[in-house]
């Protein structure tokens, strides 16, 4: 046997020597022995369900994700296996949708929408971007691709993060700026801390008119809380995550009047697969070469 075996979801991913290359192909995770892969990339937007696998693969080095996302593969670690992230796959694509949302939730776009599919042309005044406060509420790699983005605006930006480096401000220092913000961005990992992070209590603290957006995880928002700021008409949000995901079709949030939601689609747009496949090539080169891997996040 090999010293590494990876299995990916490419049947033709390219490997270095001396690592066998495993994939639905030769290798379908749900009627196979599992027990030799040391090296697994779950199938990207595979959920829980891909996730699960890892728990039947004995020899499971490295659980490295498609994905910067990695708070629902933390249950999967255990003793002996390295857990690294997709840091980077999807920062282009998650950066356009948060400016996008932002654009089509300032202009109007879901109205104008909705009224091309009844063949009404209505005339309505919307917002513009430009002249607006933004704060980004995480200033990771994907945060500053959207300052970046925006940076064609004449907006002014201001990134919050933990520690409050690279000229952002501390999270700590959310409450008192909230007030001041017309756009609030949500860009950060869920975590304890970030968990219902914007609750009732933070959400009442935002500006009458603000508009959240978040791209990040359902969860750093208390759903019922938002509803209930949504119904009074305070303020308005764009959602391209949500808690419970994927979203029941009953679920009150779809009624909810300013709401503009996409279903978790930030990093899932045509340049995935080739910015995936590079990572995971860079990865398993290192390992060949036992360099250390990129985009650790526990090493049990």
């Amino acid at each position: 046997m090999s010293k590494h075996v990876v299995w990916t979801q490419w049947d033709d991913l390219e490997v270095p020597e001396g690592i066998t290359r495993l994939s639905p192909g030769n290798r379908p995770l749900d009627t196979s022995d599992l027990s030799d892969i040391t090296f697994y990339v779950p199938s990207y937007m595979g959920g829980r369900t891909a996730l699960e696998f890892s728990k039947k693969m004995s020899s499971l080095q490295t659980l490295q994700m498609p994905n910067a996302g990695y708070d629902d593969a933390m249950e999967f670690v255990r003793p002996g296996i390295t857990l690294c992230n997709g840091r980077g796959i999807h920062d282009a694509s998650t950066a356009e949708l948060a400016v996008g949302l932002t654009i089509a939730s300032l202009r109007g776009f879901p109205f104008f929408a909705l009224s091309q599919a009844k063949s009404e042309w209505n005339h309505q005044k919307f917002r513009s971007m430009n002249d607006r406060k933004m704060g980004l509420i995480g200033y990771g790699s994907i945060g500053k691709n959207i300052e970046r983005n925006l940076s064609g605006f004449d907006v002014e930006v201001i990134p919050f993060n933990r520690s409050g480096s690279d000229g952002a401000k501390k999270i700590s220092q959310l409450d008192e700026n909230l007030a001041d913000l017309d756009v609030v961005i949500l860009i950060l990992p869920l975590n304890d801390e970030s968990r219902k992070m914007f609750d009732a209590a933070r959400l009442a603290k935002m500006k009458d008119g603000a508009l959240l957006v978040n791209v990040a995880r359902g969860a750093i928002v208390d759903t019922d809380a938002l509803i209930a700021e949504l119904k009074s008409g305070r303020i308005t949000a764009a959602l391209d995550v949500t808690d419970p995901e994927p979203l029941p079709s009953d679920h009150p949030l779809w009624q909810t009047p300013g709401v503009f939601i996409a279903p978790h689609v930030g990093g899932n747009t045509s340049i995935f697969e080739s910015r995936a496949r590079k990572l995971i090539q860079q990865q398993l080169q290192k390992l060949a070469s036992g360099l250390p891997l990129a985009n650790v996040i526990v090493s049990k």
